[in-house]
């Protein structure tokens, strides 16, 4: 690998270290402010048993009836309400009602008239378990109307309107007293992922006062965990939010605990698990949001607690006022979310303009075409490889070829390196190096622009994979998901921020190993230490750093990288054993130093020599100044 190749990966190396250096800054200071307020509220709670213990000092009579009050069977006393029809409401019991069609099950409680829990059919946890999005109290619904008091709807029994019901849809009302009612409309679509809603306030014009022209909607849910990896599933799942005509979603969270607040327009937000979205959409828009997510422990069964406040306008006065909204709750598949026309596909992090074109139309068409045909996704993965180095091999023939050039010449860079040891002769070796690769006619950038043109299409893979629901639970080999890390030891206690050993993610790093060591034997580091620093830093601090990434990612990018570079090798080979000929390279080095013509000079080569000479003045300069 020739000295500009090494910059190329050092620089990319610097790169993602940084930024997984600032990923893990992130987390931990999440961790600190999570424990913070762990502390705050251990100490309030301390200070409260402290405030309580003096008080039952201070009056034991009162303590000993507050006890046996507490002992005493408990009788429930629902709030009471001016509104006859409301205070019934409020103590009536809830009753189940479940709409389903092939993709979902959706059960609707009349308790606030909204949906008890989301099934999504077809689906397994990684515990092969049934998929709830939505499960029981845990997740809510409300919605408040200001008529003329606030009405929390979460805090009332619905009415179930049978007759209006029916296989596909169920209709749920709130009579007030005084007249009119809230009515709650649910409508499961066929063949759909999708529930429409629509919530009508009718006969309630007399009881909405004229200056308030919104609805609060409060959704509130906790999404349960689904995959085999914590950290994985973390860092793909998130709150996104979205502005009418933005190009693309805002987001929160992606591991981290955190909210924002808006006063835009908003079209629709998404509770996004790794796999799963619960998308919520109002047509005419939300004129407020406010959005909070925090993620579960680890130990727990559940991932994240979302919430998003949202306010929804509407004009007071009319007899009957209807709101719609729409809802989706399925799975994080790029064409399934497009075909509904909202930008709901957008939730998929794809990468941005340039590599977000290349995966939506070249990754992800060529992986549904050929899962057509093939059944097994690790074939289809090899296949996709194959493809991805036919379409790069141009690049990649420059990078081989210029790397295959260097080795040819490396007799004659040993004797440079002899000739100028000391490491102030560095620039006297670098022109006599940059004439010498002028008569080889090798360009010294030939073996890094290649491989840096490349570098988009292996970050799009690096996004498509772990986002892939199509690879989800997919056995190859010994990998059970290839959506998750094929761990094939495993162990308790975490140790260097793992706890496993992913046999791709090993195997990979074996292969980036073993490929800078042969490519390495095509250039010599002489005397210069940074040479050499940079070969170690090459042969084994790339492979133990992505190592360390992948180890956690999904197998099956960790087996793509696998892939690539037993093929990179393969193609190297080829080259030099077929392709480049280096007697013909040293015969043209020969010829040019018999001809005594200067070879021409590459744009490159003169703006080096250029920057050399400045150089040469500056140290001039300096000289004459002391």
């Amino acid at each position: 690998m020739d000295k500009n190749s090494i910059i190329g990966f050092v620089l990319i190396f610097l790169i993602m270290l940084g930024f997984f250096g600032y990923q893990s800054r992130q987390t931990s200071k999440q961790k600190a402010y999570q424990a913070q307020l762990d502390s705050i509220a251990a100490a309030e709670a301390y200070a409260q048993w402290q405030q309580d213990s003096i008080w039952r000092a201070e009056h034991p009579e009162a303590a000993a009836a507050a006890d046996s009050a507490a002992a005493a069977p408990q009788v429930a006393v629902a709030p009471v309400y001016s509104d006859s029809s409301l205070n019934a409401a409020s103590r009536a019991e809830a009753e189940l009602i479940t709409l389903e069609n092939d993709k979902l099950e959706v059960v609707f409680t009349t308790r606030g008239g909204q949906p008890y829990s989301v099934k999504v059919k077809d689906y397994l946890t990684y515990n092969k378990e049934p998929l709830y999005l939505l499960q029981g109290e845990k997740s809510q619904l409300g919605y408040v109307i200001y008529a003329p008091t606030a009405v929390d709807t979460r805090k009332f029994t619905f009415q179930y309107i049978a007759e209006a019901s029916s296989d596909s849809t169920v209709v749920m009302r709130l009579p007030f007293a005084g007249g009119g009612y809230i009515e709650q409309k649910y409508t499961l679509l066929k063949d759909s992922y999708s529930v429409n809603e629509t919530l009508s306030l009718v006969g309630m014009g007399h009881l909405i006062p004229r200056n308030v022209g919104s609805v609060d909607v409060d959704f509130d849910a906790v999404i349960p965990r689904m995959e085999k990896g914590y950290k994985n599933e973390t860092q793909y799942s998130r709150l996104n939010y979205y502005f009418p005509d933005d190009n693309k979603p805002a987001s929160i969270g992606n591991g981290r605990n955190t909210e924002k607040r808006f006063n835009n327009n908003i079209e629709w937000f998404a509770f996004q698990q790794q796999f799963f979205s619960a998308i919520m959409r109002a047509p005419g828009n939300f004129s407020y949001g406010e959005f909070k997510i925090d993620f579960m422990p680890k130990t727990g069964d559940d991932l994240m607690h979302c919430r998003a406040l949202m306010r929804a306008d509407i004009t007071p006065g009319p007899e009957r006022i209807d709101l719609p909204f729409e809802f989706y709750f399925g799975p994080n598949d790029y064409k399934g979310l497009k075909a509904y026309g909202h930008a709901y596909e957008k939730v998929i992090p794809l990468g941005g303009k340039i590599i977000g074109v290349f995966t939506k139309y070249v990754i992800i068409p060529l992986f549904d075409w050929l899962s057509k045909f093939i059944s097994s996704y690790g074939i289809i993965i090899l296949l996709m490889t194959i493809f991805i180095k036919i379409v790069v091999l141009p690049f990649a023939y420059k990078s081989y070829s210029s790397s295959a050039k260097m080795q040819a010449l490396k007799p004659y860079m040993e004797k440079i390196n002899a000739k100028y040891p000391k490491q102030e002769d560095a620039m006297k070796k670098q022109q006599e190096t940059m004439e010498l690769y002028r008569k080889a006619g090798v360009s010294p950038m030939g073996g890094c622009l290649p491989m840096l043109l490349q570098m988009p299409i292996l970050w799009a893979m690096f996004r498509f994979f772990p986002a892939s629901i199509q690879l989800r639970q997919q056995h190859f080999l010994w990998a059970e998901d290839l959506s998750a890390y094929d761990d094939v030891i495993h162990w308790g206690t975490s140790i260097l921020g793992m706890d496993h050993i992913s046999l791709f993610a090993l195997l990979m790093a074996l292969s980036m190993f073993f490929y800078s060591k042969i490519t390495m034997q095509q250039t010599s580091a002489g005397n210069d230490p940074n040479a050499k620093m940079m070969q170690a830093m090459s042969l084994y601090m790339m492979p133990v750093m992505m190592f360390f990434i992948c180890n956690n990612l999904s197998s099956g990018l960790s087996y793509y990288y696998l892939l690539s570079n037993l093929i990179t090798m393969l193609e190297t080979w080829i080259i030099r054993k077929w392709v480049v000929k280096p007697d013909e390279i040293l015969a043209k080095v020969k010829a040019a130093e018999a001809s005594g013509k200067p070879a021409p000079k590459s744009k490159w080569q003169q703006r080096l020599e250029q920057a050399q000479k400045m150089q040469r003045e500056m140290e001039k300069q300096k000289g004459k100044k002391r």
